[in-house]
This record gives C-alpha cells, structure tokens and sequence, in this order.
C-alpha cells in the first residue's frame, strides 16, 4: 500500500513538472493571438471604423468595422445582397433583414492571418454551391459564433463579406489552439 502511495505521489509530482515547463500558457496564447490580429490589420493597411456605415452606403475597400460587444472581431462588407426575394407564387417579397431560426447556407475561404497566409479550408462549386447549412441563430455547431454575427450584419442574401475572427468566436478547433483566423462568407437565405 506504502508503495502505490509513493508511486502515485511520483506521478503527480513528474505531471506538476511537465505542466509547469509549459512554455505557453493560456493568457500568453490570447496575448500572441490579438498581436496577430493587430499586426494583420497593420499590415493590410485596414483602417477600422467603430459605426457602421448607413444601409446604403458604399465601404471603402479597407474599412472593417470593429464589432460591438465583440472584441478583436472586425467585418467587412464586399457585397450588400438583394433586400427581396421571390416566393414559390412569383410574388416579390420585401424582406428588411434576415429573421432568427432562418436557415442560411454558406460559401467560405477560412485562412491564417500569419505573414505567409495559408488557406486552411475553401469550399467551392466542384463540391457544392453551397455547402455549409445553418439555422441563423440557434446553431452554433455547425457554424462559428462570428458568422452568426456576421449574417445579422450581412442581412441580406447573396451578401459578401471579410471577417478577422478571434478563436473565441470561431470554429471549436481554432478556440483549443487560440488561432485566429480571416473569413471570406457569400451567404444565401433559404426561404
């Protein structure tokens, strides 16, 4: 008995060390991933705005707006969809924002935001128009927190957009290893 207790208080002992030598913790991780972000939008020359421009109103090409309540989550509008859609009937809809529980599918390039960017995912035609599908603000498996930001901001179907995305708010995978990452969405609403 004398014995198993020595062991096991070795044991614990080697683990305390091994964790201890650790050479990142998770503060550190989160500190080196917004200096990532940072010197990203320092290098692209991104000017970061803090209010959205009117509904209408063109983007400047570099302008990312720094989401609130959201930190170190920047979106960018390439492209304002259509605030209509025709029904099974041929009647043309007005529709002034998507609506929660909508079911949304969506087209992305996930990338690293590192000085020699790596396209870590890129969904295309040859597999699917489409192939990822998500019920807008309800599903928060099969899709990132930040794209559910991001269609609330898109609003429209067939719009376009850019996003940093810190890992707290991206895929589950990219929270475990605190990796950021850019997003380019084109999101269509099912209706």
């Amino acid at each position: 008995m004398r014995k198993a207790i020595v062991l096991i208080c070795g044991i614990l002992a080697v683990a305390a060390v091994i964790s201890g030598c650790s050479s990142n913790s998770y503060s550190s991780d989160l500190k080196a991933e917004k200096k990532l972000i940072a010197d990203y939008i320092a290098r692209e020359g991104i000017h970061v705005i803090y209010e959205l421009p009117e509904n209408d109103a063109a983007w400047e090409e570099k302008d990312y707006y720094q989401v609130n309540g959201y930190d170190y989550l920047y979106f960018h509008l390439t492209r304002r969809g259509t605030p209509y859609h025709i029904n099974d009937s041929g009647d043309t809809i007005r529709t002034d924002s998507i609506i929660a529980t909508e079911t949304v599918v969506m087209r992305y390039k996930k990338y690293t935001l590192g000085l020699n960017a790596d396209t870590a995912d890129y969904w295309t035609t040859l597999n699917s128009p489409y192939p990822l599908e998500f019920t807008y603000l309800t599903d928060y498996t099969t899709a990132p927190r930040a794209w559910h930001v991001a269609v609330g901001l898109m609003k429209y179907s067939d719009s376009e957009c850019k996003i940093i995305c810190p890992s707290k708010l991206g895929f589950t995978e990219d929270g475990n290893t605190v990796t950021p990452y850019g997003y380019d969405l084109k999101m269509k609403i099912k209706r």
